[in-house]
């Protein structure tokens, strides 16, 4: 049998919206969100991750937590009317 072998695409660069998130990376997602969040987070080389809130440390229950820090390089807190603004803007 002949078989077609279709390799991954791995991103350079994932840009993930999460509604909480803690220094090390560890994401909570809200809705939608949850859907390609954590996949695009894998696959890409370095993921950053806007946050509408950043938590201490210990703060996030880990039955809650979808995306482990692990993946995760980057997390840039962006509070609502900033983050309104700039969808408004583009």
């Amino acid at each position: 049998r002949q078989y077609v072998l279709e390799m991954p695409l791995h991103a350079d660069f994932a840009l993930i919206k999460a509604h909480k998130g803690d220094r090390w990376g560890n994401l909570i997602y809200r809705k939608a969100a949850r859907n390609f969040g954590p996949i695009m987070a894998m696959a890409a080389k370095t993921a950053i991750a806007q946050v509408d809130q950043i938590v201490e440390l210990g703060e996030l229950d880990p039955e809650h937590i979808i995306t482990p820090g692990i993946f995760v390089q980057r997390v840039v807190a962006v509070s609502g009317a900033a983050a309104s603004s700039i969808a408004n803007a583009v």
